[in-house]
């Protein structure tokens, strides 16, 4: 299930024109979840329209709704928690502040789809 709900992640923020997106295999590595989708918009309007699109395309295709979702009321990063999968939407400046993919250092794993292929 985490796999799917990744891959509709992903779509939606690519649909959202989305930037730097990435994608972190975390499975065998953190016990919060199994992936990460970590990208970035050019404004606060960008990111929440990146989240909603996730929200709603997930609850569409996969039907799942978020646990939780943090920051949408700034927009600067946003978080939605599916559990196994965990969002990060970033205006660009805290994107480069806190550069989370560098606290995985090897788990950058392409797209989702490369994973599904492997996953059973």
């Amino acid at each position: 299930m985490s796999i799917e709900l990744a891959k509709a992640a992903w779509e939606a923020a690519k649909d959202k024109k989305a930037k730097r997106l990435i994608f972190l295999d975390l499975r065998g590595k953190s016990d919060i979840c199994d992936y990460q989708i970590i990208c970035s918009g050019d404004t606060d309007k960008q990111t929440k329209a990146i989240c909603d699109s996730i929200e709603e395309t997930c609850l569409r295709e996969v039907k799942v709704k978020p646990a939780a979702i943090e920051g949408r009321g700034s927009g600067h990063w946003i978080l939605l928690d599916y559990g196994g999968v965990m969002v990060h939407i970033f205006i660009n400046q805290r994107r480069d502040y806190y550069a989370l993919e560098s606290l995985y250092p090897g788990s950058i794993a392409g797209t989702p789809f490369d994973e599904g292929q492997s996953e059973g």
